[in-house]
């Protein structure tokens, strides 16, 4: 065979070798696996208020539903309301943020790290832009040490913000039962979700079954199904909105379960 012609076909070998590689790594990215719990390394503008007491925990309870957690560690003054660019009608609920007071005068470099665990629809958050409402240990945590009053004397600060992964060490996934559930109508909400630590879809399997059902959002962090008798015991995959990584939790739903009871997994995104 010619020089020539063998080089042509060695070149078109390697295009066609080239092609493949694109798809694959195309295809692999579309899927969310190698975006899997990569934190934005950019920052966006936004401002910041607080609410509740200036050294508390903020919101009790929230639009998320979290109730009680919000109390407590690990969510304990790390929580923060968020307006509707980020809250997304609930599916935004557990997401993590960094935010970082930009006044140099009053702030340290460090930033503080936030869980929207409730929305802020109005005032401060109308209009379309992104605003954080924090609790006010959070919000004062920004400040250089000693001027954490100071800073939450000015109300209204710029701020930058950034995604970052969620983090409970030594916490699995737990899913709690809404106090309304029956074997007609079960309701889940997702607890220490590790990464995205937000929801797009969720899906439940019965044990004498097959076929994973899909989910309704109900409210806030809550995913409902409709359909009976719902017999357990049950397992719960669930898909995250950002980077559509998938979980499934095999049987962590018991037979005998019961409304407001909180049944934790063996496993988590970090695990």
């Amino acid at each position: 065979m010619p020089k020539r012609m063998e080089g042509r076909r060695l070149f078109a070998q390697f295009l066609c070798f080239f092609s493949m590689v694109v798809v694959v790594v195309q295809c692999w990215v579309v899927s969310g696996v190698p975006l899997r719990h990569v934190p934005d390394p950019h920052w966006y503008p936004a401002t910041a208020t607080w609410y509740g007491s200036p050294d508390g925990d903020g919101s009790d309870g929230g639009a998320c539903g979290y109730g009680s957690l919000v109390d407590v560690r690990p969510l304990r003054a790390r929580v923060g309301a968020a307006s509707p660019a980020l809250f997304k009608g609930g599916e935004g609920c557990g997401a993590c943020y960094k935010v970082k007071c930009l006044d140099k005068s009053i702030c340290s470099r460090r930033a503080v790290t936030v869980i929207i665990t409730d929305e802020c629809p109005g005032g401060y958050c109308s209009g379309g832009r992104v605003h954080f409402d924090l609790s006010g240990a959070a919000f004062g945590r920004m400040a250089v040490a000693g001027d954490g009053n100071q800073l939450r004397n000015r109300g209204e600060i710029s701020v930058i913000y950034r995604r970052t992964p969620c983090k409970y060490p030594g916490k699995n996934i737990a899913f709690h039962v809404n106090e309304g559930s029956t074997d007609y109508w079960l309701s889940l909400l997702v607890e220490f979700e590790d990464g995205d630590g937000d929801v797009g879809s969720m899906h439940i399997r019965e044990a004498s079954s097959t076929e994973w059902v899909e989910m309704r959002h109900l409210w806030g962090a809550y995913w409902c199904i409709n359909g009976g008798p719902l017999r357990g015991p049950f397992s719960v995959k669930l898909t995250t909105l950002s980077t559509a990584t998938t979980l499934s939790a095999r049987d962590v739903i018991p037979r005998n379960w019961s409304p407001k009871a909180t049944y934790t997994s063996r496993l988590n995104f970090f695990s």
